[in-house]
């Protein structure tokens, strides 16, 4: 049997199970309720937050005979098939592959005709702002004068693509970026309930690395229990990530401070050798004096999404480093990732760039 990706596995089929979008959430159960489901709606926010997930809640839950206030059964064919993608009556469009005015013509041509099971028709469109103007201006009639058994939900990462025509037509709803408390928390729930041993070190590291998407965190998930035979296991976390450890940007701020060239190049170095893509590294050496810069002010170190061994060490070196030289690394990484764009020696580009903060913790 082919193995199912844990976002597939584990994606919500109940409103309770989605993660962190309380207000879309409420917005729609009221609208079953109270039968005041919208014709067209505008789904907007950052990927792998749940919006086509939540599509798809909403279609079995107009459609199931068996609903109880806004939650669908998750039992009769109706359910079951839209769970599985199989339903005829909830079409799903990928705009950025379907994305000109023939595709958009027949789908006007297919609303026409009325549902096979349920009662309403629901077309998902994702990436809807992929759409060229032509098949935007095709769709705007529909949206316009829709029959009364479909519905449209058009989801999308980039909102502001999308002409005003199509979304002064629309119920927006915006979709949260999830937190890494949102993630982690979901990520323990399934590693209990699939009774498998977890540190809590690598499910920190694993909810930061998803950068608020909980497919993304589902998707290193499945990278890491392979990896660890089962197991998630900080080391094992920290090797599939290829991140950069705590400590060595412990020791490479060590070395900033003192004015150590060896020891700045020492870090570059190994780095480098270790296939780390350096771009990657100045992200993450911008993101750690930032969050020097945030404990120093007496900031919690919970806000951070670090483990704890992380906060205790960034807490006494902090203490040590001068304020301007963190700004300064803030700024010269931002500079060398935009360098790097137009050379083949990215390592000669940080060398360059730390080096010439010598001199800023004076």
């Amino acid at each position: 049997m082919s193995y199912t990706a844990l976002y597939r596995v584990w994606r919500p089929a109940r409103w309770e199970d989605v993660v962190n979008q309380k207000p879309v959430v409420r917005i729609l159960q009221n609208a079953l309720v109270e039968n005041k489901v919208s014709h067209a709606y505008l789904f907007s926010g950052p990927r792998g937050t749940g919006k086509t997930t939540v599509a798809r809640l909403l279609a079995k839950a107009v459609n199931c005979p068996r609903r109880q206030d806004a939650e669908p059964c998750n039992e009769c064919d109706t359910c079951t098939a839209i769970a599985q993608g199989t339903s005829v009556d909830v079409i799903e469009i990928d705009a950025a592959s379907n994305r000109g005015i023939d595709e958009i013509r027949s789908l006007r041509e297919s609303v026409r005709y009325l549902p096979v099971m349920g009662k309403y028709k629901v077309y998902i469109i994702d990436e809807v702002h992929m759409l060229t103007p032509e098949a935007f201006n095709a769709l705007l009639k529909t949206l316009e004068e829709p029959p009364e058994h479909v519905i449209f939900i058009l989801a999308t990462t980039a909102a502001h693509k999308i002409p005003v025509t199509i979304a002064s037509r629309c119920q927006r709803l915006e979709f949260r970026r999830l937190s890494i408390g949102d993630i982690e928390g979901q990520l323990e729930k399934i590693l209990a309930l699939s009774g498998i041993q977890w540190e809590q070190g690598g499910l920190r590291l694993i909810a930061r690395a998803a950068l608020g998407s909980m497919r993304d965190a589902l998707s290193i998930l499945d990278l890491c229990l392979t990896y660890g035979e089962g197991k998630v296991l900080e080391q094992d976390v920290r090797d599939v990530l290829g991140e950069t450890a705590a400590e060595v940007m412990v020791r490479l701020f060590g070395a900033l401070s003192r004015e150590d060239l060896k020891g700045v190049m020492d870090v570059t170095r190994e780095v480098s050798e270790r296939g780390k893509d350096m771009g990657e590294f100045c992200q993450e050496l911008g993101t750690f004096a930032r969050d020097l810069l945030f404990l120093g002010d007496g900031g919690s170190g919970t806000d951070l999404g670090r483990t704890e061994d992380e906060i205790a060490e960034m807490l006494q070196l902090s203490a040590g480093l001068p304020r301007d030289l963190l700004i300064k690394v803030l700024e010269t990484t931002s500079n060398a990732i935009a360098q790097m764009r137009n050379t083949d020696n990215q390592r000669l580009v940080v060398d360059m760039a730390l080096l010439g903060l010598f001199g800023s913790a004076s």
